[in-house]
């Protein structure tokens, strides 16, 4: 069975504060970022999903002109024998007072958007150099 390597990060009314969990700055956010995360390169790449994507929501949501309270992101994959990613996948968990069409709308924009999942579902080369 493949290992899973599960990160969440959260802002506004959905960030965890619980001790021990990452604290981290956000400019979108007066509180900052809350990361669950084992500190594993695994991890790190999801991460980088979650973080990309929460990131985006506030951006995208500002755009739109959605007030947003609170996002919760989670990133979750595994890797195979010869560690290649089996996949990443996410969910969102929003707390915000807009229409509920309005909120499909912003997520439908976000998995458009988002960097980060656009580059890894486009694949890219990694050299090391020097």
């Amino acid at each position: 069975m493949t290992e899973v390597y599960r990160v969440v990060v959260g802002a506004g009314s959905l960030r965890n504060d619980d001790v021990g969990v990452w604290k981290l700055a956000h400019r979108w956010t007066p509180g900052g970022v809350s990361v669950e995360a084992d500190f594993t390169g695994a991890h790190l790449v999801h991460l980088a999903v979650a973080g990309c994507v929460l990131n985006d929501l506030y951006r995208e949501a500002t755009r739109l002109g959605i007030q947003v309270d609170g996002v919760r992101v989670s990133a979750v994959g595994g890797f195979g024998e010869d560690w290649r990613s089996t996949g990443i996948e996410y969910s969102v968990e929003l707390d915000a007072p807009a229409d509920p069409g309005r909120v499909a709308e912003l997520l439908a924009v976000i998995d458009e958007v988002a960097e980060i999942p656009r580059a890894i579902r486009a694949g890219a080369p990694v050299r090391r150099t020097g």
